[in-house]
């Protein structure tokens, strides 16, 4: 059975009491080896992938998002689910809320951000003025109002670098510039999906207040603990929304490159 739907995030995601036939796997690309899981959800094959390794162990900076990437797209995905612990720069977004972010700000420095390095790859400028498939995001939402969970259509989440936090001087810039969330990892990786044709949406749950807004110091720990409280949430979104989409469904984003190619 073709892999067409994979979930990018920490084990924390899936329960093994919903998928069957869980199975590891692991995909050589030119960019790295990656081991995944592979399971089934009412008859879909769904592919999960810790994206930062077992037990947490590689800093946001430091993750393979290419041989990621083109793991999955060897797999034969079509949609992915990437989920994100984030910091909110919006009032509005509380922690526990979740955000389909639909625009992003890039602040990494010092990451591979692109499959197309010149040689035989050539030289390709990827149109991304919708990074986030609209699509997928309409279905995160229909499954999340159907829960009664709070949530926000649209955002824009701002990349940095980490594996620090930010500055409350540099949080208040990155609000200026119109940011509503930070993260450390959806940069380079919507790109990278992009790049390769496949839909990617993002799924941020909101963890804490970003520094200086927040009337408290940020800690590791309270990310941890808000992402334990609200982890069956979570959970319950993703396979919501895997239930409601057609494996085989075709996109916009899945013809990125289309008309590239043809000039």
């Amino acid at each position: 059975m073709s892999v067409r739907i994979a979930i990018i995030g920490g084990t924390g995601v899936y329960d093994p009491n919903i998928l069957t036939g869980i199975r590891d796997e692991k995909v050589s690309t030119p960019y790295g080896d990656v081991g995944l899981k592979i399971g089934d959800y009412q008859g879909k094959s769904v592919a999960f992938l810790n994206r930062h390794g077992a037990g947490h162990s590689v800093p946001p900076h430091l993750v393979n998002y290419r041989a990621n990437i083109a793991a999955l797209k060897e797999l034969g995905v079509k949609s992915i689910f990437a989920t994100a612990a984030v910091g909110s720069l919006n009032e509005k977004m509380a922690p526990g809320h979740f955000v389909f972010a639909d625009q992003f700000l890039d602040f990494t420095k010092v990451r591979k951000h692109t499959f197309f390095e010149g040689g035989e790859q050539g030289v390709v400028h990827t149109d991304v003025t919708d990074p986030y498939c609209p699509e997928l995001r309409q279905v995160l939402a229909q499954a999340a109002g159907e829960f009664g969970l709070h949530y926000h259509n649209g955002g824009i989440y701002v990349t940095t670098e980490g594996p620090r936090f930010e500055t409350p001087a540099e949080i208040k810039m990155l609000k200026l510039l119109g940011g509503d969330l930070v993260g450390m990892t959806s940069v380079p990786e919507v790109v990278l999906a992009r790049e390769k044709e496949m839909c990617y949406v993002n799924i941020s749950m909101v963890t804490n207040f970003a520094a200086g807004i927040s009337p408290t110091k940020l800690t590791h720990q309270e990310v941890l603990e808000v992402m334990a409280e609200n982890a069956e949430n979570l959970r319950k979104l993703a396979m919501k929304a895997i239930a409601l989409i057609d494996p085989e469904r075709g996109c916009l984003c899945q013809g990125a490159l289309e008309k590239l190619n043809k000039e």
